[in-house]
């Protein structure tokens, strides 16, 4: 049994995680900034940019999800500063804590594949630099805030996250609904890459970072085969038996939800190289796979 601070742990990704290291027979403890209303739970400010490292006696690893989500709001020029600060207050507090624990303390950092910007058809593995944008700009400087526990010889890998697929909440729950009326067709021309990835396989991997402490660095957690746009919207479709044909335009899109449409319009064509070369297999290898699972 493993002993594994989680922060973040009320969102999509934490919540399931939880649930996974309990079943496997792991002790969760959650950090949660309010005051505790169950034993695994332990309060923290991560805006002061600081956590006692006492809370990290008897842990084995830390997975770091902690952050003001990027589609939850419109980007106002105080949200976008909430969004970047939220990351980074808080990975300086648990990179500094891990750095000073006094025993060795596995840390998987949340981070981004916003971190290549949009890159059109480029292939891109953990070796390609970052591309330019807000989200760029935020993922450099959310992984820079690691550096005290790097710097401390710790064993930390960056987990640069995709669109998780999810039931229930998450980037793909609005394409979800309009695909189950028959609306979910391709966003403006579809062309653009989407690195998606099942809800089931994100939480499996940051299970397998954990156990891993030899791979640090960056690594890209996506599925296994790269997929357009149009190719996703079609594969819900199939897997909902309905039409997956009428696009929505740009500039509808930009209406609704902003300057983070240009983010959803952005294409990134990742590869999972580092992941897959450390022995991890997808359980949804496939885009119909993930589509099926999805709405079951």
């Amino acid at each position: 049994m493993s002993r594994i601070v989680v922060t973040g742990s009320s969102g999509l990704i934490g919540t399931a995680l939880v649930a996974a290291l309990r079943e496997r027979g792991d002790e969760p403890v959650r950090l949660v900034r309010r005051a505790p209303s169950a034993a695994d739970e332990v309060r923290w400010d991560p805006a002061s940019r600081r956590l006692d490292p006492a809370v990290l006696d008897g842990v084995d690893g830390v997975v770091h999800l902690a952050g003001a989500g990027v589609g939850d709001k419109r980007w106002t020029p105080a949200y976008k500063h909430q969004i970047l600060a939220s990351r980074t207050d808080s990975t300086t507090a648990v990179a500094t804590a891990v750095a000073q624990a006094g025993h060795e303390v596995r840390l998987v950092s949340g981070s981004a594949v916003g971190f290549y910007g949009d890159r059109g058809d480029e292939e891109l593995t953990e070796a390609n630099p970052a591309g330019t944008g807000f989200l760029a700009d935020v993922v450099l400087a959310w992984e820079a805030a690691a550096a005290p526990a790097v710097e401390a010889g710790a064993s930390v890998a960056f987990a640069r996250t995709g669109i998780v697929m999810a039931r229930d909440g998450g980037a793909m729950e609005p394409l979800l609904r309009l695909a189950r009326l028959g609306l979910g067709g391709p966003l403006g021309l579809g062309r653009q890459f989407w690195p998606w990835i099942t809800l089931v396989d994100e939480v499996r991997a940051l299970l397998h970072l954990l156990d891993h402490p030899e791979v640090t660095g960056p690594v890209n957690l996506a599925g296994p085969t790269p997929a357009r746009q149009k190719d996703v919207a079609a594969a819900l479709g199939r897997a909902l038996h309905r039409p997956a044909l009428l696009p929505a335009p740009t500039p509808a899109l930009r209406l609704v939800v902003g300057e983070f449409a240009g983010e959803i319009m952005g294409s990134q064509r990742i590869v999972g190289e580092a992941l897959v070369a450390s022995g991890f297999v997808h359980e949804h290898g496939d885009l119909d796979t993930a589509a099926r699972w999805l709405v079951a």
